[in-house]
């Protein structure tokens, strides 16, 4: 039997060791913290990723995981509350938040119950093995000190900023991104009910916050790409202010008085690639180190999850049947190349909102100033957002796990 390195404990690489590991093939999950909480994580799941956790066996699982149900979204242009839609009525649940150190720690937990499978934390991933023109192993600093690691398949599941890929050499088509998110928490308001998040829309601003797991308010603040130094020199009582000015009153007034209360602050630099070739002889990445999402439609963790689902499928049998060198890189092969469609078409619709809001002032103006109270009262903002949000919501592929 054929033996399985993975380099990164997050969705894709925890889950896909647990069912490498049900198969009774031998891995090795390698992740570089010691405590899964100690990197912010998204925590959106929507109903594909759940679908993906359940096709593992693991509902129950995550279903006794912290968690917040969105069973409303409502959608303001500053101060105007311009629509409410609740995610059934588009055609499926809204997303789950939930606590994603929990998820890796269950997923872990659930692959430990395996004999053939080994995870070692704190161990940081410098280079690749090679031997003659294949990838064999990697090197890494571990506690004890450095090592070689070494296996019949590399998978790297080590994210957008990933060694591997870097070591690997191999290249990506970038989309330029227009935006980054800060990132924080706050005291849950009083005015908004555990089920309902709240879009705020404006040129070049926007706004999304929603209920969290640890009972706090999330939210992300979408700014302009590089402008967030200006913010930090304001202080966090400046860029509150600068926040405030583009809510609703409610909002805005919760914002000033919790404003020392504000945890978790993140900026989270966006990035959207995708690599030409996800593969190379004896390695093979998944995720964010094969394909970085943007944050819109909260699709990062989900693709991994499926991802890791496709790989299963076409990997499993081979380690578990020890297939020779050639073979597991041809399961490599067809990996990518059932995944590959859905990131990309999953990619391209994430660039259409950020292009409407961070465009020429003169169209977001217009759109989200006079055309958009229209549409919203015609009743088109909610067919054209259920035509996008289902795609968000259950991909746009079909993705099965093979018994």
């Amino acid at each position: 039997m054929a033996h399985a390195v993975i380099v990164g404990a997050g969705p894709a690489g925890a889950s896909l060791a647990y069912l490498l590991a049900r198969r009774g093939v031998g891995v090795t999950l390698l992740e570089r913290q010691t405590d899964f909480a100690r990197e912010f994580r998204g925590e959106g799941l929507m109903p594909s990723g759940v679908e993906a956790l359940r096709a593992m066996g693991l509902g129950a699982a995550l279903d006794a995981l912290p968690q917040t149900h969105i069973q409303a979204v409502e959608i303001f242009r500053g101060s105007r509350r311009l629509v409410r839609i609740e995610p059934r009525d588009l055609g499926a649940p809204g997303p789950r938040i939930v606590s994603q150190p929990a998820l890796l720690e269950m997923l872990v937990a659930e692959a430990a119950r395996f004999p053939s499978f080994r995870l070692e934390r704190g161990v940081t991933v410098r280079d690749l093995v090679r031997e003659a023109e294949r990838v064999a192993g990697v090197r890494a600093d571990t506690p004890a000190g450095s090592r070689e690691v070494r296996g019949d398949l590399v998978i790297g599941t080590d994210g957008r900023a990933s060694v591997l890929r870097a070591r690997a050499g191999l290249r990506a088509r970038h989309a330029e991104q227009a935006f980054d998110v800060v990132w924080c928490k706050v005291p849950q308001p009083a005015f908004l009910d555990r089920g309902t998040a709240r879009a705020y829309l404006g040129h070049r601003h926007f706004a999304l916050l929603f209920p969290s797991y640890d009972g706090r308010l999330q939210i992300g603040w979408i700014i302009d790409k590089g402008s967030f130094g200006d913010l930090r020199r304001r202080g966090i009582e400046g860029w509150i202010a600068e926040m405030a000015r583009h809510v609703s009153p409610d909002l805005a007034a919760h914002l000033r008085a919790v404003g020392g209360a504000i945890t978790h602050p993140f900026l989270l630099d966006v990035v959207c690639d995708r690599l030409e070739r996800w593969w190379l002889p004896g390695l093979l990445l998944l995720g964010d180190a094969a394909h970085p999402m943007s944050p819109v439609g909260a699709q990062g963790i989900n693709i991994a999850l499926r991802d890791a689902l496709v790989a299963a499928n076409h990997l499993g049998p081979a380690l578990a049947g020890g297939a020779a060198p050639a073979a597991l890189d041809a399961a490599a092969g067809r990996v990518a190349a059932e995944r590959e469609p859905e990131v990309a078409e999953i990619q391209r619709l994430q660039q259409g909102p950020p292009r409407l809001l961070f465009g020429p002032a003169w169209r977001s103006d217009l759109l989200l100033g006079a055309l958009l109270p229209l549409l919203a009262r015609l009743g088109i903002v909610t067919r054209v957002a259920g035509s996008v949000f289902r795609r968000f919501a259950n991909g746009v592929t079909t993705v099965r796990l093979a018994a």
